[in-house]
């Protein structure tokens, strides 16, 4: 009985929806591969983000308020939401006005900034990262461990720390790069509960088309 109390006081404090906008720890930015994304999930949609032409990378997956343990999600606020123009101008790093919505949606508004602010502020996020270049230079797919392509982003940013970082997988594929960040943006290191490190030793990582 106390182990079931345990397990739902925990699931409940991981998912804690409706918690006060403003209040959390520290932030999470999510980079995804979108080539993994677009494999398993954006080119059956038929999404905009898996075009061809638009050659993208890593992408914004989002900017994510953090708890030491857990993290809030779908916060009260009374800021506006963004308008479809707002959503619009993120396409270029996020990949579709639909998930710089979502990322509102579900994360922004715990931040405690206005629409504007928040996705400013993620976008400095974003631009403050140096990406891989090596990743852009595959034309094939490869298999490797994620331990590989940490070490990537931690050479092309001399600051961070191992414990600031973690690459996660899906489906056996390399999925997404996860640093976390003081709310004045500087890297800090991840929570327990944020630090899903891919153990697989093969991952899948496919170039951009």
């Amino acid at each position: 009985m106390r182990l079931l109390a345990a397990c739902l006081f925990w699931a409940s404090a991981a998912l804690a929806d409706g918690e006060r906008a403003g209040a959390f720890d520290y932030y999470v930015l999510s980079l995804s591969w979108s080539p993994t994304w677009c494999a398993l999930e954006g080119d059956a949609r038929g999404s905009p983000q898996c075009d061809a032409d638009r050659e993208f990378g890593w992408v914004l997956h989002g900017l994510w308020p953090q708890y030491h343990r857990g993290w809030p999600a779908h916060c009260p606020t009374a800021e506006r939401p963004p308008t479809r123009s707002m959503t619009e101008a993120m396409t270029d790093i996020v990949g579709s006005s639909g998930l710089a919505w979502y990322q509102w949606k579900k994360h922004g508004a715990c931040s405690g900034l206005s629409a504007a602010d928040y996705y400013a502020l993620a976008r400095e996020a974003y631009a403050r990262v140096n990406r891989p270049a090596v990743f852009r230079k595959l034309t094939d797919p490869v298999r490797l461990p994620a331990k590989v392509v940490e070490e990537a982003f931690l050479k092309a940013n001399p600051g961070w720390a191992p414990d600031m970082l973690t690459i996660t997988c899906r489906e056996g594929r390399i999925q997404e790069a996860r640093l976390c960040l003081s709310k004045s943006l500087e890297p800090v290191p991840c929570g327990r509960d944020t630090v899903k490190d891919c153990r697989m030793k093969d991952a899948l990582f496919a170039p951009i088309p």
